[in-house]
C-alpha cells in the first residue's frame, strides 16, 4: 500500500511538472505575440519546455508525450489556421517533423544522462560502504580482543592483582566499550543515510540546542577538556535532522582530543552568511598531519607513507561518517591546520530552500 502511495504520488507530480511547464511555455509565446512580427521562435521555445520536462521528471514517458504535444499544440494554436490543425502548409510538415524528432531525442538523451548519473552515485554508495566495512571491521575486532583479554585477566588472577591494577584492567574494558558504541552508532548513521528507501527527515532546529547536547555528551567521556560555544546573538534556527547533526559535531570534537595528544580547549564557532550557516570546531592540539589532510574524510584512512593513521581509533571511520551525515544535508566539509597549532574542521549547512 506505502509502495503504491509512493509510486502515485510521485505520477502526480511529474504530471504536474509536466503540465505546468507547457502551460508557462504557451503563456510566454502568447505574451511575445505583442512584439513579434514572427512565430519562428514558438517552435524553439516548446523545445526548450520539453528539456526542462526531461530534466525534472523520472524516465522518458512524460519527455515524449510532452513533445507531441507541442508539436500538435504549436500546430493548433500558433500556426495559421489558429486553432485549426493543418499540416498540408508548404514546409510546415518538415518543420513540424524536425521538431518532434529533436524534442524526441532531447528527451531521451537527458533521461539517459540522469540514469547515468544515478547509475555512478549508486556505485559511489557502494564503493563506500565497502570501505567502512573494511575500516570497520579492524577498529571492532581490536577492542573486543582488548575487552576479552582484560575481563580474562581479572577473572582467572583475581587474588593475585592489586586493586589497582585491577581498575585500570576495569577502566580499560570501559574505554574499549565506550569506543564500541560509537562505531556501532556511526554503522547506524550510515545504514541510515544510505539505505535504498530510507531518506533524512529535516525540520527546523535551534542550533544553540543541538551544539548544547553535542558538548553535553562530549564532556561525559572528555571533563578535563574545556568548551567554548561562540555564536550569533539571535536565536537560529537550521533545518536539519537534529540527532545526526549533533552526532558529527561529537565525532569532531573527539577527533580533536584523540588526534590532537595536547587538546585541552576546543572552540565551536557558528557563523551565518548569505545561503548558509557554517559549523567550526577548532582545537589548540597538534594539528592534523599534512599527508592525512587530502584523505582524513575517506572511510579508510591511509597516510602518504602507507601507514595507518591510528591502527586502534581509526578516524577516518567517523570523519567519512560526518561527511556523509552533511552531504545528506546537502552541505559539505572541509579541514585545515591553524597557526601556530591546532586544527579546524568546519562544515556548513544550506538555509531552508538553498544548496
Amino acid at each position: 500500500m506505502r509502495m503504491n502511495s509512493v509510486r502515485k504520488r510521485k505520477i502526480f507530480q511529474n504530471c504536474a511538472v509536466t503540465v505546468g511547464i507547457l502551460g508557462i511555455a504557451t503563456a510566454f509565446c502568447f505574451f511575445l505575440q505583442n512584439f513579434a512580427t514572427t512565430d519562428t521562435h514558438v517552435p524553439l521555445l516548446f523545445v526548450l519546455a520539453v528539456v526542462f520536462i526531461s530534466r525534472y521528471t523520472d524516465g522518458y514517458l512524460y519527455g515524449i508525450v510532452s513533445s507531441m504535444i507541442a508539436v500538435v499544440g504549436v500546430n493548433f494554436v500558433f500556426t495559421y489556421p489558429y486553432f485549426a490543425l493543418n499540416f498540408t502548409i508548404t514546409g510546415y510538415p518538415l518543420t513540424f517533423l524536425a521538431m518532434l524528432a529533436v524534442a524526441a531525442i532531447v528527451s531521451t538523451l537527458t533521461t539517459q544522462i540522469k540514469q547515468q548519473e544515478q547509475v555512478r552515485l549508486e556505485v559511489e554508495k557502494e564503493k563506500m560502504r565497502g570501505n567502512l566495512l573494511r575500516a570497520v571491521s579492524h577498529d571492532i575486532r581490536t577492542p573486543l580482543t582488548s575487552i576479552l583479554g582484560s575481563a580474562t585477566a581479572i577473572l582467572e588472577n583475581y587474588d593475585v592483582l592489586a586493586k589497582q591494577e585491577k581498575l585500570e584492567l576495569t577502566r580499560d574494558i570501559v574505554d574499549e566499550a565506550q569506543w564500541l558504541i560509537r562505531v556501532v552508532e556511526n554503522l547506524l548513521s550510515v545504514t541510515r543515510i544510505n539505505g535504498d528507501s530510507t531518506r533524512i527527515t529535516t525540520c527546523e532546529e535551534v542550533v544553540e540546542e543541538v551544539i548544547g547536547g553535542a558538548v553535553m555528551k562530549f564532556k561525559k567521556r572528555f571533563p578535563q577538556v574545556e568548551v567554548e560555544v561562540e555564536m550569533p546573538p539571535d536565536v537560529l534556527l537550521v533545518a536539519m535532522d537534529g540527532v545526526l547533526i549533533e552526532q558529527v559535531l561529537v565525532n569532531l570534537m573527539e577527533n580533536s582530543v584523540l588526534h590532537g595528544k595536547t587538546t585541552k580547549l576546543i572552540r565551536i564557532v557558528v557563523t551565518q552568511t548569505e545561503g548558509r550557516v557554517t559549523f567550526s570546531v577548532e582545537d589548540d592540539g597538534q594539528g592534523i598531519k599534512e599527508s592525512v589532510l587530502p584523505v582524513m574524510f575517506e572511510a579508510s584512512l591511509q597516510s602518504r607513507e602507507g601507514e595507518e593513521y591510528d591502527s586502534k581509533r581509526n578516524m577516518g571511520i567517523g570523519l567519512s561518517v560526518c561527511m556523509s551525515i552533511v552531504k545528506a544535508h546537502k552541505g559539505n566539509m572541509k579541514a585545515q591546520n591553524l597557526e601556530p597549532q591546532g586544527a579546524k574542521v568546519e562544515f556548513w549547512l544550506p538555509k531552508e530552500g538553498e544548496e
